[in-house]
């Protein structure tokens, strides 16, 4: 009996246009609509990129109201209790990664829905199985892109959903 074929599996990661901020407004709702506790997602990407635009989308979503949801630069994190807990971290002025067990994340990775912006500064912090979203500003600049450079159960449902 000849084995059986497979497709070739593609290396090219999935990326998704967002031409206006509505659109990354909805893609953050349909995150807030599939992530569950132990759902990590480091938000890589530069300086209005839109990483906090998205995030506040998918908190404000998950809270079910449009509670002012300030970016956590200066604060480093900000929780939220919807049906569970979320962190959304700016670890952009961290130094160290020590830091991040100073600030009760490593707990959280297990127990709420975690947004973490500047992963980098996780270092081997980070955890195994998280997904890694790139947020890209376009040429024109008044457009973004997000790129899925890990796939997770959590990714597979949204681009489904995305594209369904």
């Amino acid at each position: 009996m000849p084995a059986p074929t497979h497709a070739p599996v593609s290396t090219e990661m999935p990326c998704l246009d967002l031409p206006d901020p509505e659109a990354t407004e909805r893609l953050g709702a349909l995150f807030a609509e599939f992530a569950v506790p132990g759902d990590v997602l480091l938000l890589d990407g530069q300086i209005g990129a839109g990483k906090t635009h998205f995030a506040r989308a998918l908190i404000q979503t998950r809270l079910g109201v449009a509670e002012d949801v300030p970016s956590p630069t200066f604060t480093l994190v900000q929780t939220y209790e919807a049906d569970c807990e979320i962190w959304h971290a700016d670890l952009y002025r961290l130094t160290d990664p020590d830091e991040v067990l100073e600030l009760g994340l490593d707990a959280a990775f297990d127990s709420a829905i975690c947004l973490i912006e500047w992963p980098d500064r996780l270092g081997s912090a980070a955890p195994k199985g998280a997904l890694r979203l790139r947020f890209e500003q376009t040429e024109d600049g008044a457009s973004r892109r997000v790129c899925f450079e890990t796939v997770t159960p959590l990714a597979q449902e949204v681009l489904e959903a995305w594209n369904g």
